[in-house]
């Protein structure tokens, strides 16, 4: 962060600050939301109710990447915004590091985690014979995706702590227009099915990580 935006964080109104950093943080939520509405338009369209099924049952998968990913991106967050009012930057910048290690292991270890024992977490989150294949065909790919998915969304509001909320809001918006982009491509151009759905997902989750 620049001196520039400490100094305004320092000394800016308070209403200033909210409206700077609040609007940007709803819009990323709104989209963030969309993202998923997008996906299971484009998927009952293409696939039909069981893709729609499928991605329902992984979704208590992802939820367990979301959670772990915010709890790790928050709790740095909170410990970079404390070091920055003490005009502590190196410990800052340490606390940041550290917490991108812990998630790079987490993620590797839930990736790997999920991809071996997704068939009994499937069926532990409600798949049906019918809908377990699908499943399996979506979750395998989105799986490989955590590490992007958990950094994207758990350093977002790192960022957004060190002045930048539009930046971050940026990060959100490009994987949800490029989801929405090739969704349609993958499933209706390519016929790729619920595979296609993953991996239109996983690029954006991808393209989401690289500017944060």
């Amino acid at each position: 962060m620049k001196t520039t935006e400490r100094q305004s964080l320092d000394s800016a109104p308070i209403g200033q600050l909210l409206r700077t950093f609040a609007i940007p943080s709803i819009i990323s939520m709104v989209v963030s939301t969309l993202y998923n509405i997008v996906d299971q338009i484009f998927i009952g369209r293409g696939v039909g109710y069981l893709g729609n099924g499928a991605t329902n049952v992984i979704l208590p998968i992802t939820v367990i990447a979301l959670a772990l990913g915010l709890m790790i991106g928050d709790v740095a967050t909170a410990y970079f915004s404390l070091c920055l009012g003490q005009k502590e930057l190196k410990n800052a910048a340490q606390g940041v590091g550290n917490a991108l290690i812990l998630t790079i292991i987490v993620s590797v270890v839930l990736t790997v985690g999920s991809f071996v024992w997704l068939q009994p977490l499937c069926v532990l989150f409600g798949a049906t014979e019918t809908i377990l294949p699908y499943a399996l065909e979506y979750g395998s790919v989105i799986v490989l995706g955590f590490p992007f998915y958990m950094f994207s969304m758990g350093f977002n509001s790192v960022v957004r702590a060190d002045g930048s909320p539009v930046y971050a809001m940026m990060a959100i918006l490009s994987g949800a227009i490029l989801n929405t982009i090739l969704d349609p491509l993958f499933i209706f151009v390519f016929h790729m099915g619920v595979t296609g759905a993953a991996v239109a997902t996983v690029l954006g989750h991808w393209s989401r990580a690289l500017p944060t």
